[in-house]
């Protein structure tokens, strides 16, 4: 009964969060164990009680001061100097630039609305389609829960109680795989619909776009390079990332206009407040799934029809695709892994940190699918093109990045060479 009343609740797009609150209060009551009630608030509270959730304020902070700042606009100019020249070079740099905004944003929905009211109308100008310029900016969208710092594997880290910074530093080369991989997508469509010609720029112009997008391109590498060494938290080098955006928001570009720090704060509070109530419920509803003994009847069941780890991922790849065709990918992501988690590590003897990246990704790509596809109809919205129309463009990226995720379930050390 409590899993029809949480397929219920689901189905009728009740918020998540209610629905796993709902649905732990209601095997609580349904069980006659009324005395768990009274610790109800604790344990869905105690959830929060973990050092590395600050991140996600921080990061969601330091985006937002970027955007703000000027950055994006910077990084993309700054793209233009390393693949500008080439046959369809705006599409090559609307993918640069999301590489690099993915190591400042660190969310796909809103690297994918952002860079698309600044790429979609140039690549317009440009001759391009407007459902390839969509496409184009919403598969440089997935890089962002991949490359690091990521929003995803900051609450997989809390999840699974797994060092946030290993999972960072696990996630570079698969990002960097997913980014080769879409540069080679984009040439193919190139020579096939002769794209425009670009023109690289001259040694001054380009040296002078570089000095500019210096600054910005500070953040990422103080944030990836603190943590790879060892010198700081992820917490705690996303605090100093916001404290440099604001410095050179300020101080350097003079973009960021003090008048708007109120509406930047105003985001910036809704949306970690979501994220951190969704992973609160997240908690209590893990506790019922412990007590429902979920993870010991589906491990029985798997069990019975492969022993082998690969097939175990393939039938996670498959399941976590339809997922997050419905589900958020934070939501999905709260949702699965306390179920799937212990059955990866304890029955097939998958690393968690393989298991992470694989399923980080594979849910990102339900936010460009149908029916649900958040970021596929954000990237409509923000464009003016039809989602069906960008959903046909981003078919070969999708299965660009199915072709990635194969690899890393195939071969485990691709997400744990660095480690």
């Amino acid at each position: 009964m409590t899993a029809f009343i949480f397929f219920v609740l689901l189905l009728g797009a009740v918020p998540v969060s209610i629905v796993l609150i709902v649905t732990a209060a209601y095997y609580i009551w349904a069980s006659g164990n009324d005395v768990l009630f009274e610790s109800f608030g604790q344990q869905m509270f105690g959830g929060l009680e973990i050092y590395g959730l600050l991140a996600i304020p921080l990061f969601m902070l330091t985006g937002e001061l970027m955007n703000e700042g000027g950055a994006t606009r910077r990084l993309v100019h700054a793209a233009r100097v390393f693949v500008g020249g080439f046959r369809g070079g705006l599409a090559y740099i609307n993918l640069l630039a999301n590489m690099f905004m993915a190591a400042i944003i660190g969310s796909a929905a809103s690297q994918i609305a952002v860079m698309s009211r600044a790429m979609v109308p140039a690549m317009e100008r440009e001759g391009y389609s407007r459902n390839f310029a969509a496409a184009n900016t919403a598969a440089g969208g997935v890089l962002a829960p991949i490359i690091p710092p990521s929003m995803l594997l900051v609450i997989y880290g809390v999840l699974a109680q797994r060092p946030i910074a290993d999972l960072f530093i696990a996630g570079i080369i698969p990002g960097l795989m997913l980014t080769g991989s879409f540069f080679l997508i984009i040439s193919l469509i190139g020579l096939r619909q002769q794209f425009p010609k670009g023109e690289w720029m001259a040694l001054g112009e380009a040296g002078r776009a570089l000095l500019a997008a210096a600054p910005a391109l500070l953040i990422p590498a103080v944030i990836v390079g603190s943590i790879l060494f060892g010198i700081a938290t992820p917490t705690e080098s996303a605090g100093v990332a916001s404290v440099m955006a604001f410095i050179i928001g300020v101080a350097i570009y003079r973009d960021l206009n003090l008048s708007r720090f109120l509406a930047i704060f105003t985001r910036v509070a809704i949306g970690s407040s979501m994220v951190i109530f969704l992973i609160a419920s997240a908690t209590v509803f893990g506790w019922v799934v412990i007590y429902e003994a979920l993870p010991q009847r589906l491990t029985a069941l798997i069990v019975e029809f492969t022993q082998s780890p690969l097939v175990f991922l393939l039938i996670v790849m498959v399941l976590l695709l339809f997922v997050g065709m419905v589900v958020d990918g934070i939501a999905a992501l709260i949702l699965v892994v306390p179920i799937l988690l212990p059955i990866a590590t304890g029955v097939y003897d998958i690393h968690p940190v393989q298991f992470g990246l694989v399923i980080c990704l594979n849910l990102v790509l339900g936010l460009l699918t149908p029916p649900v596809g958040a970021g596929l109809y954000i990237a409509a919205a923000m464009s003016g093109a039809k989602p069906m129309g960008i959903f046909v463009q981003l078919m070969p990226f999708l299965g660009a990045a199915l072709a990635v995720l194969l690899l890393l379930c195939i071969f485990p050390w691709l997400t744990l060479a660095l480690l």
